[in-house]
């Protein structure tokens, strides 16, 4: 069956929703607002904004509404760099590092470290641990509500500002992200000393060498025992659990910024994003953004130019 999935805004799906709405559906997905099926097409929309359109016909609905995500190639194995994982690291006690946020024009970036011993694989397991980008919203505030009640924990919250201030003072966002592993990976460590994990496993954004050259500088800089892989959340439940604490916190804070913007921001860096944030400039001007914003995403000026604002 002819898959084809685009990303809405609340408001765009409480449209679509009225407008399938003779065509829904009784009974639908769980994390789903609503389900429709019309001739030729099955349409699912999802409280993570993900909208899913089944079936010969889906392409052409699709298009009706928004442009279709693009199909990422599947890759056989996740992708290291230096130092080869260790056999076995799967049901090993280990720490995990996973960020969140970097893409997204509107909110922070959060960083989270979890240390997963092997006995607790089984119960992450059965709490449905997983990458934190194939659960709904609601889901992961679940989830992360368990874990955060017995697995130990570290996690960083870069709000704007600093975003802001660090990029114009001419550091990279690889470098934050970097720095910000490394503080969540130091203050795990000290939080379950004298225990020390089997490993730690960075979900990499960068290989090895970039890593630690972003952090030449920095003080407390964590090197041994750790290795670092693409696609870390399917290596090690450590990292799952990384990204969806580091998730659940995006959200949390991401919502608190639409509260004070006076409406729900659409997440990502699309079409959307950047009529959210002209409406933003229109009702609260151009100084408001650094609080919102990472102000050097293309999507400023693109704002700017809908807004009639230079």
């Amino acid at each position: 069956m002819s898959n084809t999935v685009i990303l809405a805004s609340h408001s765009a799906i409480q449209e679509m929703k009225e407008y399938y709405q003779t065509a829904q559906l009784n009974k639908i997905p769980a994390g789903a607002i609503f389900a429709a099926k019309i001739p030729g097409c099955q349409v699912t929309a999802y409280r993570s904004g993900k909208v899913l359109f089944q079936g010969p016909g889906g392409e052409a609905e699709a298009a009706k509404w928004g442009k279709a995500v693009e199909k990422k190639p599947a890759s056989a194995k996740p992708k290291t760099s230096g130092n080869p994982l260790p056999p076995y690291i799967g049901s090993m006690s280990v720490i995990g590092s996973d960020e969140v946020g970097t893409g997204d024009y509107f909110g922070p970036i959060t960083v989270a470290s979890t240390y997963v011993k092997k006995d607790q694989i089984p119960l992450l397991k059965e709490l449905g641990v997983k990458d934190s980008k194939g659960l709904a919203d609601h889901q992961i505030a679940s989830i992360a509500k368990e874990l955060l009640h017995f697995i130990p924990y570290s996690l960083l919250v870069l709000p704007n500002e600093k975003y802001n201030r660090l990029q114009q003072s001419g550091m990279s966002q690889g470098k934050m992200k970097a720095m910000l592993h490394n503080r969540a990976l130091y203050n795990l460590l000290q939080k379950i000393a004298p225990e020390k994990p089997d490993a730690i496993l960075v979900d990499q954004f960068a290989e090895a060498p970039t890593y630690y050259r972003y952090l030449q500088n920095e003080k407390n800089v964590v090197r041994d025992n750790v290795f670092f892989s693409t696609k870390g959340e399917s290596v090690h439940l450590a990292v799952a659990a990384a990204s969806i604490l580091a998730r659940y916190a995006f959200v949390r804070e991401f919502e608190k910024l639409g509260k004070e913007a006076g409406g729900v921001l659409p997440k990502g860096a699309g079409a959307q994003v950047d009529a959210a944030c002209a409406r933003l400039i229109k009702a609260r001007g151009l100084d408001v953004l650094p609080h919102f914003v990472k102000l050097h995403f293309a999507n400023t000026e693109k704002a700017k130019r809908i807004a009639g604002v230079k």
